[in-house]
């Protein structure tokens, strides 16, 4: 494309299935490495089943691994091998950024990807979703946990396990994990190749918890205080416009319409007494 950016979203790291074998014609062929990813089953004539679906792998039999649901399985620990074929064969044809799904927020783990990545395409370049999906908390707080481990620092005042616990809060484990979620988009940047950092329904979250707080609070003591003082005032020191929620939802357009067609006879939203002047 000449005017546009190509992103090739990757197999995920966290899939262990798939649907579709590859069409293979020969020996290392971009095919066969596929399927070589597939969990199988070594055959012969004699446990051959009714509709069996069968591979010819290096002069032997085999019989992928294939579950009730019909998708077949992949061997485990393979998911890296896998992330790492397709963004080099996306990057040579025709993709120009890359996007790797992964199961935690791991720079190390990124990083080694990328490494093997650009052994052979050198100028890859990765988009990284930021997911909510991971638990960033307890993810980074066990990351520290463990570096802090094997640094042979004093690790018995924290259970690995619970690490989510507010008793950590304050914790120096705790802060240190803090202080890598802060950086975490510059280092893996920087360490991992990271050209663009997303994050995926941050706004759905958002949502979710100040309803969830807007009805605790308005329906508990703090009544109508609750969105005056958390939603509405914030809203004012912070110039946010739709404090103004009957201009945003377009009541000038409709004044300006009624006033094109009706002249001074126009019934216009707008006027002295309209409550939105008190913003």
């Amino acid at each position: 494309m000449d005017d546009g950016v190509i992103v090739a979203r990757t197999d995920s790291l966290g899939a262990g299935l798939t649907a579709r074998l590859a069409i293979t014609h020969e020996e290392g062929d971009l095919g066969d490495k596929y399927n070589s990813f597939l969990d199988v089953d070594e055959i012969d004539e004699t446990n051959m089943k009714h509709g069996d679906v069968m591979i010819n792998r290096k002069g032997k039999i085999v019989r992928p691994k294939r579950l009730p649901s019909n998708l077949y399985q992949f061997r485990k620990g393979t998911g890296e091998e896998r992330c790492i074929l397709d963004s080099i064969t996306s990057l040579q044809n025709g993709a120009d950024l890359i996007w790797i799904e992964t199961e935690k927020p791991h720079i190390g783990q990124i990083a080694s990807m990328m490494d093997e990545i650009r052994k052979v395409i050198p100028n890859a370049k990765l988009v990284y979703n930021n997911s909510p999906s991971f638990n960033w908390t307890l993810n980074f707080r066990q990351q520290v946990f463990d570096a802090m481990s094997e640094a042979g620092e004093d690790t018995s005042d924290y259970n690995r396990d619970d690490l989510m616990n507010e008793k950590y809060d304050n914790s120096e484990l705790s802060m240190r994990a803090d202080d890598k979620i802060r950086t975490f988009q510059a280092d893996a940047s920087k360490e991992a190749g990271i050209f663009h950092h997303l994050i995926t329904l941050p706004t759905y979250h958002t949502a979710a918890l100040s309803t969830d707080n807007l009805a605790k609070e308005y329906f508990g003591d703090e009544g109508m205080l609750g969105y005056v003082a958390n939603v509405q005032r914030k809203e004012i020191r912070q110039g946010i416009a739709c404090v103004k929620h009957q201009n945003m939802s377009g009541s000038d357009m409709g004044d300006d319409h009624k006033e094109y067609f009706a002249g001074d006879a126009a019934l216009k939203a707008a006027g002295e007494d309209n409550t939105m002047n008190q913003f």
